[in-house]
């Protein structure tokens, strides 16, 4: 089945570019920019064509299916005409999903590439890809039940959602309110499809649910004024006067208390007596009825080629030595006597290295972003406008939670966050932290998924793709950067910055070693413990992460070895007139896209390039 998924989903990509990847360049169509651009953009037709303006109406039909079937996600970019509503995930809603994707890729399949522009045919290789991936996944049935993960899910959803909501006015606090009355029925939906994966053997492996239950748990504190579903009515409008924020708060306490807290209850009830005694002590896909299928379409889901389970686990073994070796150079330098393992374990054992509150860490995370930003235009030709912040994760996420990041929305109107653990600042060392803002903030996510927010030519589902692949490669190729913005100046950061790569390269190996080729919970969580030298909590809650989002993991390493490889080969290819700003904005100001497709796009360039007087 991964070959035959992998050539329907790699050839659509190729049917409708292949012919016309040398004939124009990527072209750069931010609305938003400074600096020169990076390469002259293609003049566009006075008139879009029918077959154009045929295009566009597609595309705009499936953006607004899609907001108004995920609610939720259209206030994060900033849609907020159905900010009353929760998506409704009833089988009938569910099946109407599926069927109007493989409408939509009928469709899309239909249409005459030859009458497109460029810009036109590489939209449409994106739509088709992407309703193909919807459309492919609709076999694993199974799979698709598993809806609570470690760092988020079905359980933290509603939580999630508050931190975004808009409560400016007291309309859209009625909005919030009308949210929490759908809440038990959205509830009873989640638990339905939680119950079929329960017939079909597929239920939530015990560490990832047991992790799920704490989630629900830290949401019902004693006083609902505490829960994390309440921070939108401690930050109500400044222009709602004192009587009407205390008469809608206290609305949402009692929504809290009479419709929030008995449905999460009944949730976290099902959750440990249906499925926590049916949950299998390891995650790994194989065991699951059709599992070994199911892993292999996330491999092409999350990094877009058709590569097997082994070959992956191959090259990180590959990159796992070569990163030992230079973590091992770093160890000398630093001058110290004993042997790497001893090196790590130093590391975080040194009181130094280590800050005293949450509060330290985010000022030490925000001051060497302060470094990194006059230091970009040295590395870019054009650089996003939206601004970005800096701010602690929720504490119900738990000490083992990533560090993570939310974009900016279309519309302009919220800005990018970098959240940082706060309540695990006793295991954030010092020297880790600039390889971690630069993944997160910029040259990493932030600069990456900003610029590709204000590509204001490009059609919506464009301005909003998410490939793993791409998004998270880009962060990992963002760290290597560092020397060049001035980070990484003595040893311990060098070796942080090392420890960040290794910990990506170590997950090739352990992704695909549970899921594919037999290994335990406990052999996965020594050898990423032996690799990085991070402590076991951390690594714990991060190979529970993998048995949650299997596959997901492999895509950080593998977009930045693609990255890497397109980089030399456009040094090699254009020799001194290779300009790394001109480069990377290449890369970036086409959006996100799979690898086959961006390398395609990548060799136009460099034609494009060559031909640049």
């Amino acid at each position: 089945m991964r070959q035959t998924l992998a050539a329907a989903l790699i050839t659509g990509l190729h049917l409708v570019c292949a012919a016309h990847t040398t004939a124009t360049p990527p072209t750069p169509t931010a609305t938003h920019s400074q600096g020169v651009p990076a390469s002259s953009p293609t003049p566009a037709p006075t008139s879009a064509t029918a077959a154009s303006r045929a295009l566009q109406a597609l595309f705009d039909e499936a953006w607004d299916a899609e907001s108004r079937a995920q609610p939720e996600w259209a206030t994060a970019r900033g849609d907020l005409r159905f900010n009353d509503r929760l998506a409704d995930r009833s089988p009938a809603a569910l099946a109407a999903r599926d069927a109007l994707a493989r409408d939509l890729l009928a469709r899309a399949q239909r249409v005459d590439a030859s009458q497109l522009n460029d810009t036109d045919r590489t939209s449409l290789a994106l739509f088709i890809q992407r309703q193909q991936q919807e459309v492919a996944l609709q076999a694993l049935a199974g799979w698709r039940t598993l809806t609570l993960g470690t760092l988020g899910g079905a359980q933290s959803a509603l939580a999630g959602l508050a931190r975004n909501v808009p409560v400016a006015t007291e309309a859209q606090v009625r909005q919030w309110l009308a949210r929490l009355a759908a809440y038990p029925a959205r509830v009873d939906q989640e638990i339905a499809i939680l119950r079929q994966g329960l017939s079909l053997g597929w239920v939530t492996a015990r560490p990832v649910l047991v992790r799920a239950m704490a989630q629900v748990e830290a949401q019902l504190p004693d006083d609902p004024a505490r829960s994390p579903i309440h921070e939108p009515f401690l930050r109500l409008g400044a222009g709602l006067d004192a009587t009407t924020k205390a008469s809608l708060q206290a609305q949402g306490l009692a929504a809290l208390r009479e419709q929030v807290y008995p449905a999460q209850r009944k949730l976290l009830a099902v959750l440990r007596d249906e499925l926590l005694p049916k949950a299998p002590e390891s995650g790994s896909l194989s065991g699951y009825p059709g599992g070994d299928k199911a892993y292999e379409a996330l491999i092409l889901r999350h990094v877009t080629l058709p590569l097997a389970a082994g070959d992956i686990h191959a090259i990180g073994l590959r990159e796992v030595a070569r990163l030992r070796t230079e973590m091992d150079k770093v160890r000398v330098e630093a001058g110290f006597d004993g042997d790497l393992a001893a090196f790590k374990k130093f590391l975080y054992s040194e009181p130094r290295f280590f800050n005293q509150s949450g509060e330290e860490l985010l000022d030490g995370y925000r001051a060497i972003a302060k470094r990194i930003d006059p230091e970009l235009p040295k590395l870019f030709a054009q650089l996003p406008r939206a601004p970005y912040g800096i701010r602690g994760m929720p504490a119900y996420t738990g000490e083992g939670a990533a560090d993570n990041y939310n974009g900016p929305s279309l519309d302009g109107g919220t800005a990018g966050w970098f959240n940082a653990n706060v309540i695990a600042y006793k295991r954030r060392p010092k020297w880790a932290m600039e390889t971690l803002v630069a993944h997160e903030t910029v040259p990493g996510h932030h600069l990456q998924i900003a610029r590709q927010v204000e590509l204001g030519d490009l059609p919506a589902f464009r301005r909003q793709a998410q490939y793993s692949v791409f998004s998270e490669g880009w962060a990992l190729y963002a760290e290597t950067l560092g020397p060049q913005l001035g980070l990484f100046r003595d040893p311990y950061t060098r070796f942080g910055h090392l420890q960040a790569q290794m910990f990506r390269a170590a997950r090739l190996v352990v992704d695909t070693g549970i899921h594919a080729l037999g290994w335990s919970r406990e052999r996965a969580i020594a050898y990423m413990i032996e690799q990085t030298g991070h402590e076991a909590g951390f690594m714990t809650a991060e190979v529970d992460r993998y048995y949650a989002q299997p596959g997901q993991a492999l895509s950080y390493m593998m977009g930045k070895l693609k990255m890497l490889e397109l980089r030399s080969r456009a040094e090699a290819a254009l020799g001194p007139r290779f300009d790394l700003r001109r480069f990377h904005n290449a890369l970036l100001d086409q959006g996100a896209m799979p690898l086959p497709l961006l390398d395609q796009r990548m060799q136009a360039w460099i034609t494009q390039e060559k031909a640049r007087p």
